[in-house]
């Protein structure tokens, strides 16, 4: 039976996303940093649904990151029918006040490893009757946000490359789907150095399991983007029809943070 494969996987959307296949008795392949995280995901989810679940622990935001996800997934001969493009982070802070390797190795997570990791499994994704490619993306994507630049940037890459893939694999058997959560229940905040706007975030915040749920749903329905939570879909839908200007100040406001 061939696998998912998911990166980001130990935690918040990824580990939410690799249940919510688990409970369709899909096999799993996760990949994330922390080896005791994945070994813990492993033994709750194959005691909790009975599926096979492989695990490999490695950093994506290298340069070698994805060669060796795909290189691993070649020596074990595992076949793919799904790839989950969920590994990624922000920075909170100006870019001329954030260290410059900061930022290439977010741009290096967010995009070039999704772009490497879609570009590897393409083929092997080929050879099943249908397989699926979804790329996590965010609300962020479809305004630029003052203090988490780079990240939106990021974010809006994924957006239309993932657009273009679709279009590109249109007539394959691979169907492309790009997910944009807002604010979620993750560590996400935390990591980017958010902690003092957290319980602002969390008043608007989305559990991960049902934005995994939403998701999963909506890359089976063969959807072409989907943005979980009525909210953020008309926020996202407020940014074509206000000038961008308006939009990106009161982004401004929002992530502001202190001199």
């Amino acid at each position: 039976m061939p696998f998912a494969l998911i990166t980001g996987a130990s935690g918040g959307i990824g580990l939410s996303i690799a249940h919510e296949l688990a409970k369709r008795k899909i096999d799993l392949l996760l990949v994330a940093r922390s080896e005791e995280k994945l070994a813990e995901a492993k033994k709750n989810i194959t005691e909790k649904y009975k599926v096979n679940v492989e695990f490999i622990s490695l950093d994506l935001s290298v340069p070698e990151g994805a060669r060796s996800v795909y290189t691993w997934i070649i020596k074990n001969s595992y076949p793919i029918s799904i790839l989950v493009n969920n590994a990624g982070y922000g920075i909170w802070g100006n870019v001329d006040k954030t260290p410059l390797p900061q930022l290439l190795n977010l741009m290096q997570l967010n995009m070039v490893t999704l772009v490497e990791l879609c570009h590897l499994m393409i083929p092997e994704l080929k050879k099943q009757k249908q397989s699926y490619i979804l790329n996590i993306a965010s609300t962020a994507a479809y305004q630029a946000v003052p203090t988490l630049v780079t990240y939106a940037a990021t974010k809006s890459f994924v957006v239309l490359f993932t657009r273009g893939l679709r279009n590109e694999l249109r007539e394959t058997n691979i169907s492309v789907t790009c997910v944009s959560p807002g604010a979620t229940s993750t560590n996400f905040i935390d990591r980017a150095g958010m902690a003092i706007l957290k319980e602002r975030a969390e008043k608007f915040s989305m559990p991960a399991d049902q934005v995994a749920k939403i998701a999963i749903n909506g890359m089976f329905h063969k959807k072409a983007e989907i943005i979980p939570g009525l909210m953020n879909w008309v926020s996202v839908q407020l940014t074509y029809l206000f000038p961008k200007h308006i939009i990106e100040t009161i982004a401004a406001g929002l992530y502001k943070t202190k001199s």
